[in-house]
Protein backbone atom coordinates (compact mmCIF):
# COMPACT_ATOMS: atom_id res chain seq x y z
CA UNK A 1 0.00 0.00 0.00
CA UNK A 2 1.54 3.34 -1.00
CA UNK A 3 1.23 6.51 1.08
CA UNK A 4 -1.61 7.95 -1.01
CA UNK A 5 -3.69 4.81 -0.53
CA UNK A 6 -2.98 4.83 3.18
CA UNK A 7 -3.92 8.53 3.38
CA UNK A 8 -7.22 7.91 1.62
CA UNK A 9 -8.09 5.08 4.00
CA UNK A 10 -7.25 7.26 7.01
CA UNK A 11 -9.41 10.04 5.55
CA UNK A 12 -12.32 7.64 4.99
CA UNK A 13 -12.06 6.31 8.54
CA UNK A 14 -11.84 9.82 9.98
CA UNK A 15 -14.96 10.93 8.11
CA UNK A 16 -16.86 7.83 9.22
CA UNK A 17 -15.79 8.36 12.83
CA UNK A 18 -17.04 11.95 12.77
CA UNK A 19 -20.35 10.90 11.22
CA UNK A 20 -20.79 8.16 13.81
CA UNK A 21 -19.94 10.44 16.74
CA UNK A 22 -22.36 13.12 15.51
CA UNK A 23 -25.25 10.66 15.37
CA UNK A 24 -25.13 9.91 11.66
CA UNK A 25 -27.10 6.73 11.04
CA UNK A 26 -26.00 3.53 9.27
CA UNK A 27 -22.49 4.86 8.64
CA UNK A 28 -20.61 2.69 6.16
CA UNK A 29 -17.21 2.73 4.48
CA UNK A 30 -16.97 0.98 1.12
CA UNK A 31 -13.50 0.14 -0.21
CA UNK A 32 -13.87 0.45 -3.98
CA UNK A 33 -10.22 0.03 -4.96
CA UNK A 34 -10.88 -3.38 -6.56
CA UNK A 35 -14.11 -2.32 -8.29
CA UNK A 36 -13.56 -1.61 -11.98
CA UNK A 37 -14.79 1.84 -12.97
CA UNK A 38 -15.28 3.10 -9.42
CA UNK A 39 -15.14 6.91 -9.21
CA UNK A 40 -13.11 6.89 -5.96
CA UNK A 41 -11.10 4.56 -3.76
CA UNK A 42 -13.57 4.87 -0.88
CA UNK A 43 -17.17 5.88 -0.37
CA UNK A 44 -18.32 6.90 3.07
CA UNK A 45 -22.11 6.80 3.33
CA UNK A 46 -24.35 7.97 6.18
CA UNK A 47 -27.89 9.14 6.83
CA UNK A 48 -29.33 12.08 8.73
CA UNK A 49 -32.89 12.61 9.87
CA UNK A 50 -33.72 16.07 8.52
CA UNK A 51 -31.96 18.66 6.34
CA UNK A 52 -30.46 20.46 9.33
CA UNK A 53 -28.99 17.17 10.61
CA UNK A 54 -27.55 16.34 7.17
CA UNK A 55 -25.93 19.78 6.83
CA UNK A 56 -24.62 19.65 10.43
CA UNK A 57 -23.01 16.26 9.69
CA UNK A 58 -21.37 17.74 6.59
CA UNK A 59 -20.16 20.78 8.53
CA UNK A 60 -18.58 18.57 11.18
CA UNK A 61 -16.84 16.36 8.63
CA UNK A 62 -15.51 19.45 6.85
CA UNK A 63 -14.19 21.01 10.08
CA UNK A 64 -12.54 17.86 11.45
CA UNK A 65 -10.87 16.93 8.17
CA UNK A 66 -9.66 20.52 7.67
CA UNK A 67 -8.24 20.64 11.20
CA UNK A 68 -6.64 17.17 11.02
CA UNK A 69 -5.25 17.28 7.49
CA UNK A 70 -5.50 20.83 6.16
CA UNK A 71 -7.54 19.48 3.25
CA UNK A 72 -10.59 21.09 1.71
CA UNK A 73 -12.92 19.06 -0.45
CA UNK A 74 -12.49 19.45 -4.19
CA UNK A 75 -16.23 19.92 -4.43
CA UNK A 76 -19.34 19.92 -2.23
CA UNK A 77 -22.72 19.39 -3.89
CA UNK A 78 -26.25 19.43 -2.51
CA UNK A 79 -25.54 21.57 0.53
CA UNK A 80 -28.34 24.08 -0.10
CA UNK A 81 -31.22 21.60 0.02
CA UNK A 82 -29.37 19.05 2.21
CA UNK A 83 -31.23 16.02 0.87
CA UNK A 84 -27.98 14.44 -0.35
CA UNK A 85 -24.67 16.16 0.28
CA UNK A 86 -21.67 14.89 -1.64
CA UNK A 87 -18.20 15.85 -0.39
CA UNK A 88 -15.52 15.04 -2.95
CA UNK A 89 -12.00 14.59 -1.57
CA UNK A 90 -10.84 12.97 -4.85
CA UNK A 91 -9.98 9.46 -3.57
CA UNK A 92 -12.67 9.60 -0.88
CA UNK A 93 -16.25 10.63 -1.62
CA UNK A 94 -18.55 11.22 1.33
CA UNK A 95 -22.31 10.87 0.81
CA UNK A 96 -24.66 12.16 3.51
CA UNK A 97 -28.32 11.51 2.79
CA UNK A 98 -31.71 12.11 4.27
CA UNK A 99 -33.03 8.59 4.92
CA UNK A 100 -35.63 8.69 2.13
CA UNK A 101 -33.09 9.79 -0.47
CA UNK A 102 -30.63 7.10 0.60
CA UNK A 103 -33.34 4.46 0.25
CA UNK A 104 -34.26 5.83 -3.18
CA UNK A 105 -30.73 6.02 -4.64
CA UNK A 106 -29.47 2.83 -2.94
CA UNK A 107 -25.77 3.61 -3.34
CA UNK A 108 -24.99 0.91 -0.78
CA UNK A 109 -26.49 -1.67 -3.16
CA UNK A 110 -25.17 -0.09 -6.35
CA UNK A 111 -21.58 -0.34 -5.06
CA UNK A 112 -22.01 -3.56 -3.09
CA UNK A 113 -19.04 -5.07 -4.99
CA UNK A 114 -16.87 -2.92 -2.74
CA UNK A 115 -15.58 -4.36 0.50
CA UNK A 116 -17.22 -2.91 3.58
CA UNK A 117 -14.77 -1.72 6.21
CA UNK A 118 -15.98 -1.70 9.82
CA UNK A 119 -16.52 1.83 11.10
CA UNK A 120 -15.65 0.89 14.66
CA UNK A 121 -12.57 -1.25 15.09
Amino acid sequence: MDNREKESEVLARLAAQVLDEKKGEDVRILDLRKVHGAPAEYFVIASGNVPSHVSALSDNVFEVIKKATGMNPHKIEGYNNAEWILMDYFDVVIHIFQKEKRAFYRLDELWSDGEEIPVKS
